[in-house]
């Protein structure tokens, strides 16, 4: 018979294209997921990866076992719901994934609340952007996401998902002080053409949230530096080399000279968490949910 175990590391190999994403994603070493797979290759007497380049392929064997393993995975998750069902608390593993700054901003409190609600349940975070983070909750390799997207800029959620609404997070024009849009109490739309923008890369949802809304002003925007991290950005909006529309959530501080002004209309992302549906009555989620919640009520954005 062939380890559950095992199964879900090759199903992880062929969710995510490699060792390393299949490891971050269980909360494993890439050195135990490949001994997993190793072990599978033993006792299947089939080779499952090869070698392409600095990195591994999988046969048409693995990829029609993985296949196998997502059905006996779904099944495993119904069994895990109704046995928490009988015992009436949180057990097992809860595999969680939130946006940067949203893993910043409030998975640390909510943790924190649940570790206190739910001592015998083992949960494990992973940071990403919510256009992966929804697909991995839909394809059963992460239980819940913490997710945003902007009313201009929908997150695409997968059939057969559920949400819950947490509410808004506004965003703010970041600039030096002694730049002359900092003398202006809110800052119009129309005045942020012309501007030297510093952002996120292409591909996540608050850049392509930046371009649409400048494009909607008339014009293309000037982004001349690209970084993933917004306190990253902030280090450079803060010396002196461009501007940047930087959310509350997870924010934190501002350096010294570096100031937020609103901006009129107010953008804002909206945050959300997804889960599968045929999962809601999982005692983990509802108890994740719950803390959640919680926790966003206790910040001041």
């Amino acid at each position: 018979m062939m380890d559950l175990g095992r199964l879900r590391a090759l199903h992880a190999v062929a969710v995510h294209g490699s060792v390393g994403g299949a490891a971050a994603s269980l909360g494993f070493t890439p050195s135990a997921v490949s001994q997993q797979i190793a072990k599978l290759e033993r006792e299947t007497r089939t080779v499952l990866l090869e070698r392409q380049g600095r990195g591994v392929v999988l046969t048409d064997a693995a990829r029609e076992l993985a296949a196998t393993a997502q059905q006996v995975l779904a099944l495993v998750e119904q069994a895990e719901v109704t046995l928490e069902e009988q015992r009436g608390q949180a057990v097992g593993r809860l595999l969680l994934a939130a946006f940067a700054t949203g893993a910043r901003g409030l998975m640390p409190g909510a943790l924190a609340d649940l570790r206190t609600r739910c001592p015998d349940l083992d949960v494990r975070l992973l940071e990403s952007d919510p256009y992966p983070a929804a697909e991995l909750v839909a394809r059963g390799e992460v239980d819940l996401a913490l997710v945003q997207d902007w009313p201009t800029v929908p997150l695409p959620v997968p059939e057969g998902l559920s949400r819950m609404e947490l509410g808004e997070d506004p965003v703010d024009l970041l600039l030096p002080a002694g730049d002359p849009l900092a003398d202006l109490a809110v800052v119009p739309v129309g005045r942020l053409c012309g501007l030297r923008w510093i952002s996120v890369p292409p591909g996540n949802i608050c850049h392509d949230w930046l371009v649409r809304t400048m494009r909607e002003a008339g014009e293309e925007p000037d982004v001349v530096h690209q970084v993933g991290e917004f306190e990253t950005q902030i280090a450079l909006i803060a010396a002196g080399l461009g501007v940047g529309l930087v959310p509350r959530l997870g924010r934190g501080a501002l350096p010294p000279g570096l100031v937020a002004r609103p901006v009129a209309p107010e953008p804002t992302r909206r945050v959300f968490a997804l889960w599968r549906t045929q999962a809601s009555r999982r005692p983990a989620i509802t108890e994740a949910l719950a803390a959640m919640r919680e926790q966003w009520t206790t910040l001041r954005l």
